[in-house]
Parts: structure tokens; sequence; C-alpha cells
């Protein structure tokens, strides 16, 4: 028998918001976006960011769990509400690379466009790129009874030391989790009393120093469990109980089709097809952690809605598709497994031509959805748990704005005359748009930018219209 680990006192619990979903539905394709896609608005670029996948059909739902944690694993601990004892085998650890790809995949994007010299009367040209167990054994029975908390199961999987409990009432539950190292709060009572009425188990997880030792990894890898449910909510009371501030949440779903949205909460689609000013190019990140905090502003307790797909193909890729061996591990069981039969020649898909528009390889399209939902969140803004539900809108969407490139040749004839004279007017306009998304002030906008000076023209010039 593996020797326990002491408590360590005063461990700051790290809490991840998530339950259940209950999802299925179709998919439809949209129309294509193109562009040469150049920057991304991942989930790297906001602190205190937790993200949770959920896979689900049927009531069957597989979550898995990462957050930002990069202290002292000995202080690093989670409790989550659970609809039921959950076995050894209904626990796993995947890989943080896993997650971090599906991110990548539904990510806020930027993408450009080159104008073409006007004289050719194109309007565009698009660039092809591309937990430790806390407690002795010794007296811990009669403890846990007094207390009214029943050890459910207790396993080890992978670098973490897990335990299921149930508890009578939320005193003795707090009390237990005080005394075993979990940085519980008494304000935390009356939300643990609120999920053991409902009929509530509690996850508890903690670091196993030596099997993390024995691992040679430097992170902590992201929690999976499975179960069946027909509830589709998020508890994120409990992580609110010790957050220094405002949370961030990523909530991905991956179903059968149609996009989640929040049922006690409005969903809102962030701002996307705008076009802003070419200096944005090398600072997406800056510009969209503004933007994004811009919106919060604007619709305080609201769940923004950034990316809703068919995995079967992206427009375009921030990442490329997620294989059907990622989306299984994920727990979209309904997926088939690869196959890999030898490619007759000449039909390995491609991208189209002058984009990054994917077809997945292999047999067929695959039936997997995927919805991005991100929450900035504290007990003002989201007093409640996260209720969920499915829709049938599977209508793709993307968070994307766009970069145009002006024509800076030499061109001589009636379109670059006008074309040079409108000029000045559109980039202005892109510096009101970014000034308005990001609550940034405007003349700071256009000192970046160098809009030209509107070229003097004759007044009858303004009257009549050239045929070219």
């Amino acid at each position: 028998m593996r020797p326990r680990p002491r408590s360590v006192p005063g461990l700051n619990l790290r809490l991840l918001a998530l339950l259940t979903g209950l999802l299925l539905a179709a998919a439809a394709p949209a129309s294509a976006f193109c562009g040469y896609y150049v920057a991304k608005g991942g989930s790297d670029l906001f602190n205190k960011a937790s993200k949770v996948v959920l896979a689900r059909n049927l009531d069957r739902t597989v979550i898995t769990m990462a957050n930002d944690y990069r202290g002292d694993p000995s202080e690093f601990a989670i409790v989550i509400p659970t609809p039921s004892v959950l076995g050894r085998d209904q626990i796993n650890v995947a890989e943080p690379a896993l997650v971090d790809h599906l991110d990548a995949f539904t990510a806020p994007r930027l993408v450009e466009y080159f104008d073409e010299d006007p004289c050719l009367q194109r309007r565009f040209r698009a660039l092809a790129m591309q937990s430790a167990r806390v407690e002795d054994a010794e007296g811990a029975a009669a403890r846990n009874k007094a207390l009214g908390v029943t050890v459910e199961a207790e396993y080890t999987v992978g670098e973490y030391d897990i335990q299921i409990l149930s508890a009578e009432q939320s005193g003795g539950l707090g009390t237990w989790l005080r005394e075993n190292g979990y940085g519980v709060s008494e304000a935390a009572d009356k939300v643990l009393g609120d999920y053991i009425a409902m009929g509530m188990k509690f996850f508890v997880a903690k670091v196993n120093l030596g099997e993390k030792a024995r691992s040679g990894r430097s992170y902590l890898r992201p929690l999976q469990i499975a179960f069946e449910s027909p509830d589709f909510m998020l508890p994120i009371r409990m992580g609110m109980l010790n957050a220094d501030g405002q949370q961030e949440l990523f909530v991905f779903t991956v179903t059968q089709g149609g996009r989640v949205e929040t049922a006690n909460y409005r969903t809102v689609k962030m701002p996307s097809g705008d076009e802003l000013p070419v200096h944005v190019r090398e600072k997406f990140g800056d510009v969209y952690t503004a933007l994004f905090a811009e919106q919060v502003r604007r619709e305080p307790g609201v769940a923004f809605l950034e990316y809703a797909w068919n995995m079967s193909w992206c427009d375009p890729c921030a990442a490329d598709p997620l294989s059907r061996a990622e989306l299984r591990t994920l727990g979209a069981w309904w997926v088939a497994p690869d196959v890999t039969p030898t490619p007759l020649p000449g039909t390995v898909p491609q991208p189209r031509p002058g984009t990054r528009i994917m077809p997945r390889p292999g047999p067929g399209p695959v039936d997997a959805f995927v919805t991005r939902l991100h929450l900035r969140y504290d007990a003002t803004s989201h007093p409640h748990d996260l209720m969920f539900r499915l829709t049938d809108n599977a209508e793709n969407f993307q968070t994307r704005y766009v970069i145009r490139h002006p024509w800076n040749g030499e061109a001589t004839c009636p379109a670059a005359d006008l074309y040079r004279q409108t000029l000045p007017h559109r980039m202005e306009q892109e510096a009101q748009r970014l000034a308005s998304l990001t609550g940034w002030p405007i003349d700071g906008i256009r000192d970046q930018m160098s809009i030209p000076e509107k070229p003097a023209t004759k007044w009858w010039n303004d009257i009549w219209q050239r045929a070219e």
C-alpha cells in the first residue's frame, strides 16, 4: 500500500467550474470567409483562466478540466460536485496539448487581405498562408462518521490522489475539507449544503507528489471524468468562494450538432467581421484582451460566444482540425476511429487555393460540432451556477477580424485616383471601429496609423463620374 502524504495546512484551493451537458443535433455549412490567417486570441492571453471541455451525447458526459495553476503542486486542490460516485475507470488524465489544440482551433482570429492595383478593377486579393491524500489513517474513520462524511471511493490516477465523498450536512463536509487541508472558508458551507440537498457527491483531488516526481513532468495534466446524468450545469459558485477577483472561464462543448448556450444567462455573440487598422496585426493579443474587456463592461453577466463550427472543416484555420483520435479522447465516443486507407492518386484533400479552408482527410465528414463560450465572472455578475441548453442552431460562427493592406503602387487611372481619395475615409472608419470595440482613445489610434491626407480635387470632379 502506498504511504499517504500528511496534511499540508492552509492549501490554496483551486476550484474548477464544471459538471455535465445534454447535447445533440445536426450541423450545416456556412459561406466561406477565406483570408490570410495571421494571429489568434487564445486563452493564454487571459489570467486566472480555467478551461473545461464537455463532450456530450445522450446522457453520457465526459468532462476534461484544465486551469492555469503554476504554483507549488502541494498547494493544488480541487473540489467538484458530481451527480454520482465515480468509479476508478471513470477517471483519467490527459495531456495539456489536447485542450490546447482545441483552444487554438477555436480561438478568435485575425485575417488579412491586400488591396489590388485599383486599375485592375478588382476588389481584393486574398493571399494564402496559413490531489495528495491529506489525512492520516489512524482515527480518520471515526472522525468522518462524526462529521457525517463518507469516503465512498479512493483512487490514484496519474499524478493525482482522488477521493469521492458523500455528506449528510454542509457543516460537517466543510469541517472535513478544512481539517484535511482544503482551503474552504466557512462561507462555503451554504453552497455545499445546496449541493448536498441536490444529492450531489463530491470529487476531491490533490497532487500525489511522489507520482508527480516519478513522472518527470513539470506541469499538471488535465483531469477527466465520465458519467451519465440528465443535468447540464457548471457549479461555478464553488469556484467563486476562494476567488481573488474575477475569473476567466472557457467552456468548449463537443456535440453531434447545434451550438450550446447558457440557459439562465444571456448568450451574446462576440463582435465579428469588423475591419481594423493594419497596425493591429502586430498587437492582436493586446487588442483582443481590451476588446473582450470592453464587451464585458457593456454586457455584464452574460456568456460570450466565440466559436461554433462543425469539426469537419474550418475557414480560415487557426490550427489544424482535431483528429478523430483526439475527439474520442475528449469523450466524443460516437466519432468513428481513424481509418487511414491508402489514398488514390490526386484524392488527398488540399486547402482551397488562396485560403486555409481545410477539409478533413479520411472517410467522410466528422459528426462533431464545437462551441466555445467565454465568461468573465464573479459572485456579483454570475451569482448562480451555469445552466446550459442545446439549440438547433447549427450555423457556423467565428470571432474574426479583418485588416486590409492599402495599395501603395504608382497606378495611374481614374479608378486609382478614386481609390486614393476614399482611402483616408476608410482608414478613419477603421480607427473608429477599433476605438469603439476596445474603448481606447481615438486620437492615440490615429497617431499609430499615418492616415493620408485626402488628395485635393477640383470641384467638378465631385459632380461628374467619368466612364473608365
